[in-house]
């Protein structure tokens, strides 16, 4: 059988996100604060880009389970 979960959480993929951004920054040596930002900011803008289409208005994810092969698929919004 399956059926499709709409999860709703509002800062959960903004702070994955960010959280993400900061982890590839972190080896990156030799930037002063004010690059280390602007890099961050351009980060953040660059995988939510990439990873956004999946949550409707930032927030919504829906997943699709399938209980006879025990899969989960992550559905596009409409």
């Amino acid at each position: 059988m399956k059926f499709r979960v709409t999860m709703k959480d509002p800062d959960t993929f903004d702070d994955a996100v960010k959280e993400a951004a900061e982890e590839s920054l972190a080896q990156i040596e030799g930037l002063d604060e004010d690059e280390r930002e602007a890099l961050l900011d351009a980060r953040i803008a660059s995988f939510k880009n990439k990873v956004g289409h999946w949550f409707e208005y930032g927030e919504y994810l829906t997943v699709e389970l399938d209980t006879e092969d025990g899969s989960a698929k992550v559905v596009e919004p409409e």
